[in-house]
């Protein structure tokens, strides 16, 4: 490029040829809030705005560039070809062959502007010597200082390449890998070029987040808050199946990016969520309940038959089991769900007691016993889930009573919380209120500390068949007798 542009992170030469037009266009973002650290049982991270992951993105950026000495923007491509780990681009970039790196990147080599790269056509250029160029896109015969192009040598006019680069944006949502507007070229076009030959400021923001988002998602220390319509994103140091508390108050598993499901491991609950949503246990019921005829042409087969009403009672069995865990499951999940009514509900009560002549902080007991209720309703909906896919054994009926009790206590504290409050039976409710919780609270971290030493210790053996992604029963097979033959 024959001037400078300034990017979506920094003022740098990009290596593109240019009609020497220069744009001024700061990166625009969204969020101002400061960068929060938190931590939850030693397990560091931070929740980053949108300001903070570009902020993110262009440290990683600066960092490489001091070594490699590359444009930014070809920094870029490069590193989001790596998911942006950037070990593996300095070994890459120093112990392999460069010039086949960038071939696989889809940038032109920044050290040799003559290389030959894969599927890059040869540019068909129809100059004058009048100082014209034809568009080879719209055909259109322009001067050359209206044409501009990528280093793999194809120029187009500014209007076919403004309306080509709009469309990949706008209508399909490409931003990392837009390739050059010459048919059969893979050469990727830069940041710099983008911003330069966009003219509309909201097809430049949406190509922004595009890049911010595929900055998130490839990058494996990086997972955007799965709550809806949150716009931070979570930083850790290293990838584990822990809880992290965004500033929205959300919190999940960073390794699957789910609701924290405390004491179940990701992939069991994987498999779970794949039962629940695909037809296998429709099948189940299908096999369990269906009539299974036994013919062998016009004889009777009574140890097929005996087989077939094996296999029917195991499938009946096993959607019977599936359904008693599923049941539970889904009860605490639809309890969740009016968690918001319970505290407008609870805050009507707070406000009735400090009518009853108790201060605000006297009253927040039944929050803190709101709280508590939903956590242990969220821990004991994952129970459900690991108890289903756990084997009989000593320790499973341990957990088993553990389970028992909190599911009791729980339901004994929503019932406390529940009741009328008089000036009468104020002072016991809260007393049996706090009691509760308390307890409810403590058993909690009886079952939870249970279930993970059993993991430390490795006291679970897990049912491998009901563990695996398409498991289900095997179905026998539905014979239909022989019609007799007429003829």
């Amino acid at each position: 490029m024959d001037s400078e542009d300034e990017t979506l992170y920094d003022e740098v030469d990009s290596g593109n040829e240019s009609s020497g037009d220069e744009v001024d266009f700061p990166m625009e973002v969204e969020g101002n809030n400061p960068r929060e650290r938190q931590s939850e049982d030693d397990y560091p991270f931070e929740v980053l705005s949108t300001e903070e992951i570009v902020q993110h993105m262009v440290d990683s950026i600066k960092e490489v560039n001091m070594v490699v000495e590359i444009p930014a923007t070809t920094t870029r491509i490069l590193l989001n070809h790596f998911r942006w780990d950037k070990e593996k681009l300095m070994e890459r970039f120093y112990d392999g062959d460069q010039e086949q790196l960038f071939a696989e990147a889809r940038v032109i080599n920044p050290f040799n502007r003559n290389s030959q790269v894969i599927n890059r056509p040869k540019p068909n250029r129809r100059q004058s010597t009048s100082g014209t160029e034809e568009c080879e896109i719209c055909f259109t015969v322009l001067p050359n200082s209206l044409l501009t192009g990528l280093e793999c040598g194809h120029r187009f006019c500014m209007g076919c390449w403004c309306e080509y680069l709009t469309t990949k944006i706008m209508e399909e949502g490409v931003g990392q890998t837009i390739a050059c507007a010459a048919h059969g070229c893979d050469i990727l076009v830069d940041d710099a070029s983008v911003m330069r030959l966009v003219k509309d400021s909201k097809v430049k923001l949406k190509y922004q987040h595009l890049i911010t988002n595929s900055f998130v998602e490839c990058n494996r220390l990086l997972r955007w808050c799965p709550s809806p319509d949150c716009n931070n994103a979570v930083r850790v140091h290293y990838v584990d199946a822990r809880a992290v508390q965004c500033k929205c108050q959300h919190v999940f598993c960073f390794q699957c990016g789910e609701s924290w499901h405390d004491p179940v491991k990701c992939h069991l609950l994987r498999h779970w969520i794949k039962k629940c949503d695909d037809d296998s246990e429709t099948s189940n019921w299908i096999a369990a309940n269906t009539k299974v005829s036994q013919y062998n042409c016009n004889r009777y087969d009574e140890e097929e038959a005996k087989v077939a009403r094996g296999a029917q009672e195991k499938s009946r069995a096993a959607l019977q089991r599936y359904l008693f865990y599923c049941n539970r499951y889904m009860n605490h999940m639809q309890s969740l769900k009016f968690e918001h009514k319970l505290y407008a509900s609870v805050k009507e009560k707070m406000e009735e007691m400090q009518q009853h002549n108790m201060s605000w902080i006297e009253v927040q007991f039944l929050k803190k016993a709101v709280d508590i209720l939903c956590q242990c309703r969220q821990t004991l909906m994952y129970t459900y889930v690991f108890a289903y896919y756990l084997r009989k054994n000593n320790q499973s009926v341990l957990f088993e009573d553990n389970q028992k009790d909190l599911e009791s206590a729980t339901e004994k504290l929503s019932e406390y919380l529940e009741r009328e409050i008089t000036s009468e039976n104020l002072a016991d409710i809260k007393q049996k209120v706090q009691d509760k919780y308390r307890y409810c609270e403590s058993r909690r971290k009886v079952l939870l500390e249970h279930v993970h030493e059993g993991y430390e210790k490795d006291w679970w053996d897990y049912n491998e068949t009901d563990s695996k992604p398409n498991a289900m029963a095997r179905l026998p097979v539905i014979e239909h007798p022989a019609r007799p033959n007429n003829n």
